[in-house]
């Protein structure tokens, strides 16, 4: 069993489909019988992740700065609910609780995080494998432009390659559990 910590929109302006598919990845960390790290929110896919997983058995566990609990989008249905000062020790604290990333479809927020836990994985501040759901080729032009930095000089091939990109929700659980074990 592994704790996951998936990125997500959070907005609730999205369309349906983006919806269903944090609701089927919170249902496989359930059925998988792992723990679901959020963002600690209720609104748009990081609420619908762990209603997904809440309705299949996981435990959850929500991470949230106090400015956003003021704003009243915390998880109060969370398992456990973690009150930071600030949104960097939110991010912090989710990667220390963490022991795999899974980023689904998101905005600056989502990116932000995602960028954060790949980079301290390229510098081996950890071990813990970065898995990018590019569902419906959502992130098809970000990975191009990625792509486009090793040959450049801007990165390190070795680095890329520690992102995993898949495109479905049973291969993102099979990598991750394929890197923890």
């Amino acid at each position: 069993m592994a704790a996951v910590g998936v990125f997500c929109a959070s907005s609730s302006m999205l369309d349906r489909r983006w919806l269903d598919l944090a609701y089927a990845v919170g249902v496989e960390i359930g059925r998988r019988g792992h723990t679901l790290v959020s963002g600690g929110g209720r609104v748009g896919m990081m609420g619908t992740v762990a209603a997904g997983a809440r309705s299949a058995g996981a435990h959850t566990l929500g991470v949230i700065p106090q400015s956003l609990v003021d704003l009243e989008v915390a998880d109060a249905a969370a398992d456990e609910l973690l009150v930071t000062d600030a949104m960097s020790t939110r991010k912090t604290l989710m990667i220390d609780k963490s022991d795999a990333f899974l980023t689904l479809p998101g905005g600056l927020g989502t990116l932000d995080e995602l960028f954060e836990v790949w980079t301290t994985a390229t510098l081996a501040l950890h071990a813990k494998p970065v898995v990018l759901l590019n569902a419906d080729g959502f992130y098809d032009g970000l990975l191009d432009w990625l792509r486009g930095l090793a040959p450049s000089g801007f990165a390190r091939a070795e680095g890329l390659g520690l992102l995993t990109v898949v495109d479905s929700v049973p291969a993102a659980f099979d990598a991750m559990e394929a890197a923890v074990a």
